[in-house]
Parts: C-alpha cells; structure tokens; sequence
C-alpha cells in the first residue's frame, strides 16, 4: 500500500475515481506551498514544485495497493503528468501525479495556483464533469 494524494479526476465523484479500486480515503489534505497549480487545457490540473512563488493545493489521500497504481491509476493518467513525491502541509511525503518537466512550457497550460483547488476552478468556468 501506498499513500497518494490525488488533486483531479481521481477524488471523489471524479471521472477516475473508479481507477482507485475501493482504496480508502485517508485524509483530505493540502500540499505544503510549494506547488505552480496548472490546468492543462481545462481538461485536468497538473503541479509543479518550485522554489518561489508556489502555493498550496488541495487533495485527497488515498491508501492504494501498489498494484491499483500500477495497473489502473498510473495508465489512467495523461501523458504529462508522471509519478512523484510531493510534501503536505504537514511535512509528510507523499505520492502523487506531477507534471513533467518537458510539459512545463506547455502551450495549453494556465497557471491556477490562486485557487489551489480543482474543483473550485472548475466551478467558476462552468466546466462539468471534470
């Protein structure tokens, strides 16, 4: 099992909520504010660490079976997000999709990170089902 901390489609009543496989919600947790907050096309929210000038997102932990990640969540994902290690607020470590270092310049990305919250984005773009 491992700890993951899940900030888009993936949370509760997201599109990939089912890709957990009935993993258990831990907590809902904020990200120490360290993270640029992206949404990549409006289609799903990406983080970035950065030295400066971050903030803090929010997200749910889940407690998920190696191999749910491996063979259902971690495909399930887009091809700019990858695997890390981001740290929560309060100084645990944590899993969790990232985006990718060569997707940071990325054309169709708008920086979020004043609303630190995915669905809170969403919501005040009209944007369903996300």
């Amino acid at each position: 099992m491992a700890l993951m901390f899940l900030n888009g489609g993936a949370m509760r009543g997201g599109p990939l909520h089912d890709e957990l496989r009935g993993a258990p919600l831990v907590a809902v947790a904020r990200t120490a504010p360290r993270y640029r907050y992206f949404s990549v096309g409006d289609r799903f929210p990406a983080m970035h660490g950065v030295e400066r000038g971050g903030g803090s997102v929010v997200g749910e932990v889940y407690d998920v079976p190696l191999a749910v990640l491996r063979d259902h969540l971690v495909p399930a994902e887009p091809p700019e997000l990858e695997l890390g290690v981001v740290e929560l607020a309060d100084g645990a470590a944590c899993l969790a999709t990232v985006l990718r270092r060569s997707a940071v310049d990325g054309p169709d990305l708008v920086d979020i990170t004043e609303y630190g919250d995915w669905r809170t984005y969403c919501e005040s773009r009209g944007l369903r089902g996300r």
